[in-house]
């Protein structure tokens, strides 16, 4: 009997590792990752789980299709720029363009001339082209290091105007407050939580400290909420006037107004409006890889530039090459799944509910990513019962919806048209599997 218990036919490593498929993926994962999963499978064998002959069909199964553990994910959600699903999707073009600067590529050097070159000078060019208004640009990795930089180049140790109503958290527990504190500079608020006018800011300017002390003034969109009611806000025209810098920081990388999102502010506007320097992320509304924009007069950009900060938090060969077609091709999947035809959408939902036997309800989708606070974007979804919720999110993609009235939402608006069949698929899988 012990001859013939299974666990001990369980075959070598090396006997395993020679299916075609493990050899395969050794080349991509690594063989450290490919071993660990033919060791697992063993292991399942002695314990008397799977048959010997099915441990390199169990290894396989635990492998990662991809050289990252990052999952690809079917956003179902119906928010666009979800922050925890990786913000916006990038472009078959951007894609592509990563791809092309992976090996080495001429980021900092002059084919022509054999001397070293201006970092990303193509990527700056695309976006002055994007922005005629601003006189010169920059990019660092992301929106919160565009502004600290602004901020750090511009007050040092000195102070910087903000209104109180603009003392915002930018996400993860991130309060401005605390971000402009670890630059050195220190904030005077003024106005009150819903009020703040011109005259506050002046007062504050005519005080014994005020034109020795304030060296800034910062202007932020108070992304995620909205202050309704009796409200007033002073435009960057008027503080412009004032005297000290103006740093804006308009957040959702919206480069020009959109008559679809008519209360989000844009970087083109608050440049021609007198912003010294106005800050946007590039993974939000522009639809691109996640980077800080910087742009405004050309010497205050090139003082950010000259500031030793500045090599800390500048971007890498990927981010520019992503950055560049997305501003050279602007028709991102963001810019697609903020515009979905509502038709459209209801024709292809009441496709899948019709295959699933379930019901087509009518869905508020969202911007996200802190753009268009309490804006609805008008959309269908297919309802089902929430038990799906979990094992949907275990599937090979994950598909992920949203919780509403005790019924998990599936919201196509940000789904690929071609990605129809993949979330039927996964929803019949997991109705055979729940019974």
């Amino acid at each position: 009997m012990a001859a013939s218990d299974p666990r001990r036919r369980v075959p070598s490593t090396d006997t395993v590792l020679t299916d075609s498929r493990l050899v395969a993926a050794t080349d991509l994962l690594g063989a450290s990752s490919v071993k660990a999963a033919v060791h697992s499978a063993q292991e399942r064998v002695r314990q008397g789980e799977l048959p010997p002959e099915a441990v390199a069909d169990a290894a396989v199964a635990t492998l990662p299709g991809h050289a990252t553990h990052l999952r690809p994910v079917v956003n179902a959600t119906g928010v666009v720029l979800h922050t925890n699903l990786g913000r916006a999707p990038l472009s078959p073009a951007a894609i592509d363009a990563m791809a092309a600067a992976s090996g080495y590529v001429d980021v900092e050097f002059d084919v022509e001339s054999g001397d070293r070159a201006r970092r990303g000078r193509a990527t700056l060019d695309a976006l002055r082209d994007a922005v005629p208004a601003a006189e010169d640009v920059l990019v660092v990795n992301n929106g919160a290091a565009a502004l600290v930089l602004a901020t750090t180049a511009l007050a040092g140790d000195g102070e910087v105007l903000v209104s109180r109503g603009e003392m915002v958290e930018i996400g993860d527990g991130f309060r401005l407050p605390d971000l402009i504190a670890s630059t050195g500079a220190r904030l005077r608020e003024v106005g009150t939580t819903n009020r703040t006018n011109l005259d506050d800011y002046a007062t504050a300017l005519r005080s014994e400290a005020g034109a020795a002390e304030i060296r800034a003034i910062l202007k932020v969109h108070p992304s995620n909420f909205r202050v309704e009611g009796f409200t007033s806000a002073v435009s960057v025209d008027e503080l412009a006037e004032l005297g000290p810098d103006v740093i804006v920081d308009v957040g959702s990388g919206q480069l020009t107004g959109d008559p679809l999102l008519p209360d989000e502010p844009d970087v083109t506007s608050a440049v021609r409006s007198g912003a010294a320097v106005v800050t946007a992320s590039g993974d939000k509304l522009l639809g691109g890889p996640q980077a800080g924009l910087l742009l405004g007069r050309a010497e205050v950009i090139q003082r950010l530039r000259r500031h030793p900060l500045a090599r800390a938090l500048r971007v890498d060969k990927l981010t520019l090459a992503a950055l560049e077609a997305t501003l050279r091709n602007p028709r991102t999947p963001t810019e697609h799944y903020l515009h979905a035809d509502v038709d459209a959408l209801r024709r292809r939902a009441e496709v899948l509910a019709a295959a699933l036997e379930a019901e087509v309800v009518p869905s508020a989708g969202a911007v996200g990513g802190g753009g268009a606070p309490g804006l609805e974007l008008p959309g269908w979804a297919v309802a089902l019962p929430t038990r799906y919720a979990e094992e949907l999110r275990r599937q090979v993609p994950a598909v992920v919806g949203r919780i509403e009235h005790d019924r998990l939402m599936l919201d196509l608006r940000c789904v690929p048209e071609h990605d129809d069949d993949t979330v039927r698929n996964a929803v019949l899988r997991v109705r055979n599997e729940l019974g």
